[in-house]
């Protein structure tokens, strides 16, 4: 039940003492935990609710003691449950009726006006407001849950710190990844465009190209990026909402996605409007997906992973989107300002986590949405200059991820070292208590035993 917290943190396992406090009760449901933190599982002493608006005396609590702290849950099934977004098993049998509904309206798509779209989706998503989990605009349920966990290590192992391994290469204080979906071929036109404003400003960027039908992926058009230095993915086989609507057709699927895998040189993958069933992402052939929504209140497929640092999936790593798309946020929201990227910038950077933006080239070809387009990259650029974030395309932040994912701490006479590959970028970083909140610093070197207090 320790697993999740050291691969979380990198930390060494003899600092995590963790254990259930007795047996759990046997239905999932929501409860309360800590500094009332919403979770999703099994817990001991108390039985869960159905739903997270039913949870005021669902609360639990950890005792400490000889040493160990007893836990009335299991934090890697919790986590792993939010994560994977099992707690969306609560809709029940909403989820045929919201299916059946989606292929219908990606039927008729083609054939519908942009204004009776936008219509249709606004009355779909009517109500985001009042959904009370995940919480909006950024959930951080897993990650604060995490630092609750390592508060309790400290207190029962009667530590003044516990050492690990600091989340992003460098000491960054957080990771920025801009991505584009490019849906037809007016976006792929407009490659050009976002390509030239990201060189700018120094920033590189991916773009996720649709393998089939939309339009016609040429080894021109690959080399076009691969020549300039963006990054290119996979995105769904033809985007036409039904990849995860049946078991056996997606796995036919799959096979066509993975071939293109392979003509792209891609290692990354993302699924048309974000449609998701976690269970089946096995049958991908990618070193990472981008498909899983922080909080997905208005996402076609609701939910959302509840987390900001990316988690394997089985042998996929998940970047997740942590950021609100830009469609959603001039078409939906009515919004043309990056006032509400800020927000979701500052919420995550507070947890030092992954910001992930997706931006269409098919809807910045106004004035306005350029503009926007523009400014967001702007603060980004300042943010790095100011925060020292990493900003960089997601296939760097994979490679990092699965290094520092086999990275280990070892102590010796002068004190705790890094090892592994990629360990020279690595930096070793404190966790500590202070007015009972979890506080970082963070080494200058992968062997410094000083260390400078961690950018926030």
């Amino acid at each position: 039940m320790n697993d999740s917290l050291v691969e979380y943190f990198r930390c060494p396992d003899d600092y995590v003492r963790l254990e259930p406090i007795g047996p759990l009760w046997n239905i999932n449901g929501y409860f309360r935990f800590a500094k009332n933190l919403i979770c999703y599982g099994r817990c001991a002493g108390i039985r869960t609710s159905a739903s997270p608006l039913d949870i005021l005396d669902k609360h639990c609590e950890a005792t400490v003691k000889a040493g160990t702290a007893f836990l009335p849950f299991d934090p890697d099934e919790v986590i792993g449950s939010l994560r994977q977004e099992m707690f969306m098993s609560c809709e029940g049998g909403q989820a045929t009726r919201k299916s059946a509904l989606t292929g219908l309206y990606y039927l008729l798509r083609p054939f519908l006006p942009v204004a009776v779209r936008k219509h249709l989706q606004k009355l779909r998503l009517s109500g985001w407001r009042d959904i009370p989990f995940p919480h909006w605009p950024v959930d951080t349920t897993v990650d604060a849950l995490c630092e609750e966990l390592l508060l309790l290590c400290l207190k029962a192992g009667g530590l003044d710190s516990i050492p690990f391994i600091w989340f992003w290469p460098e000491g960054a204080s957080s990771c920025v990844i801009v991505t584009h979906d490019v849906e037809t071929n007016i976006g792929l036109r407009s490659c050009s465009y976002l390509m030239d404003v990201a060189d700018e400003f120094g920033i590189k960027t991916s773009f996720q190209l649709i393998p089939e039908e939309r339009y016609n992926v040429t080894a021109g058009v690959l080399d076009r990026f691969r020549k300039r230095g963006f990054e290119i993915a996979v995105h769904d086989l033809n985007h036409d909402g039904r990849l995860f609507g049946d078991k056996d057709e997606f796995l036919r699927r799959a096979k066509k996605i993975n071939a293109y895998k392979q003509r792209f040189g891609a290692t990354g993958f993302r699924s048309g409007a974000l449609y998701r069933k976690q269970s089946w992402f096995e049958a991908l052939d990618f070193s990472y997906d981008m498909s899983v929504p922080n909080v997905a209140h208005l996402d076609p497929q609701r939910g959302g992973c509840c987390t900001v640092m990316p988690y394997f999936i089985g042998k996929i790593l998940e970047l997740p989107v942590t950021a609100t798309q830009d469609y959603t946020l001039f078409n939906i929201l009515n919004n043309h300002s990056i006032d509400l990227w800020k927000q979701q910038i500052k919420l995550i950077m507070e947890k030092h986590g992954l910001i992930s933006f997706i931006v269409h080239p098919d809807y910045v070809s106004g004035f306005r949405e350029r503009t926007v387009y523009e400014s967001l990259l702007g603060h980004l650029a300042d943010v790095k200059s100011k925060n020292g974030i990493w900003i960089t395309p997601p296939g760097e932040v994979d490679r990092w991820w699965r290094q520092r994912a086999k990275m280990k701490l070892v102590k010796d006479g002068a004190g705790w070292r890094i090892e592994g590959s990629g360990s020279e970028r690595a930096r070793i970083a404190y966790a500590s208590e202070k007015d009972g909140q979890i506080r970082y610093e963070c080494s200058l070197t992968s062997n410094d035993i000083s260390f400078a207090d961690a950018k926030t």
